[in-house]
């Protein structure tokens, strides 16, 4: 695993065309995440939290300003940067070891090394038992494990992930969140989480960055200053949650 760097998202503006109109969706977003950090992401639907994602992987290079990571200014995709969305998006057709493997596609290293560490991240994400078994026989929590080890495998210093409990049962997500702040502490590396769920946001994060509505900037930036692990009912959290929530429904401070 490469060392995480500093992640540097300078003056950021990104617009589409919809229709004969444009749509400003990030209107000069600046925000600084330290190397090894866990940050959550808020605000209201379409202030750009997930074309924010978008950016920092590389999928999109058609914007304003820059991102750097370590110092070098983004440019397309890099195994260095792995993603999950909130839809597992694993193959049918392929078991639990294949897709996990798909992670390492564009990988240099050498089959016995590819094979160890598909085996090492399904161990890590709690599916050692699973590896021949294919996505239907899955419940929604396994597929999304699978698709953290997928994201994992490879080693990147940076995972994003994408609402990717969204789509969970209250239970499993709990579950999950548990799982992904024992995972981040373990793989030491860089975690950024965009979500709606302001609770999720507090009980995972270093630090809660609140956009604001379109188009989108920081608004306020939140620390979360209890240590791990942590207690979802500390009063702290809960206070934190309840500045979190208030920011995203004031809006910009005059």
């Amino acid at each position: 695993m490469a060392t995480p760097g500093i992640i540097e998202i300078l003056d950021v503006k990104k617009q589409y065309q919809v229709d004969s109109e444009t749509l400003q969706v990030l209107g000069g977003l600046s925000l600084s995440i330290q190397p090894g950090e866990f940050l959550s992401i808020v605000g209201v639907s379409g202030c750009g939290k997930s074309t924010l994602l978008r950016l920092i992987i590389g999928l999109d290079q058609d914007y304003e300003g820059e991102i750097r990571v370590g110092g070098v200014a983004v440019r397309g995709t890099s195994l260095d940067r792995g993603i999950v969305f909130q839809d597992h998006r694993l193959f049918p057709w392929l078991t639990v070891r294949q897709n996990v493997g798909l992670g390492l596609t564009n990988s240099s290293w050498s089959e016995e090394e590819k094979r160890r560490a598909v085996q090492e991240h399904i161990e890590l994400v709690g599916l050692a038992g699973f590896e021949t078994a294919y996505p239907h026989q899955l419940s929604g929590g396994m597929a999304q494990r699978a698709a953290i080890a997928r994201g994992l495998v490879n080693r990147p210093s940076i995972l994003l992930l994408d609402e990717p409990f969204g789509a969970l049962d209250a239970l499993t997500r709990s579950n999950l969140q548990q799982e992904l702040q024992r995972i981040w502490q373990t793989e030491k590396i860089s975690m950024i989480l965009v979500t709606h769920d302001v609770e999720e946001a507090v009980y995972l994060g270093d630090r809660v960055a609140v956009l604001q509505a379109r188009p989108g900037r920081v608004e306020r930036l939140v620390t979360v200053g209890v240590p791990h692990p942590r207690d979802r009912d500390d009063p702290r959290l809960k206070a934190l949650v309840d500045e979190v929530r208030e920011a995203i429904v004031d809006g910009p401070r005059n």
